[in-house]
């Protein structure tokens, strides 16, 4: 693996770390609110991406590193820290959106066989009325 000069890699990592900061700030809501925006795939997409990024960069990792290198690998790791105890609340919501969709299939599956039952009585009404 080919290792990246310190100001590129530094570069790098400060781009990765704003669109990290953006991919989390979406999973992990406003902060007055206790529960997750509702997540879009296109975000766990976008981090799973940067992470496997950086992952590979930080491995081409020069032996000697500089103050600006060293201090976008400490905001990149407080991004990883912070989507470590965002994930949870993520896996909540993702819960709650599952049973709640279970729900919502549920009635309607409900009120489908109404419909079809409903369908049929009134056939058999009609039958019933004609064949007198």
């Amino acid at each position: 693996m080919m290792t990246l000069a310190p100001e590129v890699l530094t570069l790098m990592l400060r781009e990765t770390n704003a669109r990290m900061g953006f991919w989390i700030d979406g999973l992990s809501g406003s902060p007055a609110s206790e529960q997750p925006y509702a997540i879009r795939p296109q975000q766990i997409n976008g981090l799973l991406s940067e992470l496997m990024r950086a992952g590979e960069w930080l491995r081409a990792m020069p032996d000697h590193s500089d103050p600006e290198l060293a201090e976008q690998i400490r905001l990149y790791r407080g991004h990883v820290e912070r989507l470590r105890d965002v994930l949870p609340l993520v896996h909540e919501t993702l819960l709650c959106e599952r049973a709640r969709l279970e729900h919502q299939r549920a009635r309607i599956e409900s009120a489908a066989e109404w419909a079809r039952r409903s369908h049929q009585t009134l056939e058999l009404s009609d039958f019933l009325i004609s064949g007198s």
